[in-house]
């Protein structure tokens, strides 16, 4: 799976609260960035490529939808992260985030909690 850009990734969120869409609708969905309706089609083409993106043709126009799900990208996303920053140590993330104060003591008890529910 090929990482996306910034911008691609934004797209892909837009579909992904879309379900299926229009580059219209897409273009609509990316509040206040004010990007060209060429521009909008082109990343949708781009993710096309890569295999994130299909779509169901209507004479000319496309109505694209996600072929990859959130869940799956996101899944992806934290497993890279987590090997290219924290040695493929999710303690050392959960540390990383601690030490920034981004997350609390009584998130921190939830995540145990759920921890010791899923071992046993």
């Amino acid at each position: 799976m090929e990482k996306l850009t910034n911008k691609e990734e934004e797209v892909m969120h837009a579909l992904w609260r879309l379900e299926k869409a229009f580059v219209k609708e897409v273009q609509a969905e990316l509040k206040g960035q004010d990007l060209h309706y060429n521009t909008v089609s082109t990343m949708i083409r781009n993710l096309e490529e890569k295999g994130y993106v299909g779509h169901k043709a209507f004479g000319k126009t496309h109505q694209y939808y996600p072929l990859v799900s959130r869940d799956i990208y996101g899944k992806k996303f934290m497993n890279d992260a987590t090997r290219n920053f924290f040695n493929s140590s999710y303690k050392n993330m959960v540390s990383f985030f601690a030490k920034e104060e981004k997350i609390t003591a009584d998130e921190l008890r939830e995540i145990l909690e759920m921890i010791e529910k899923n071992n046993k």
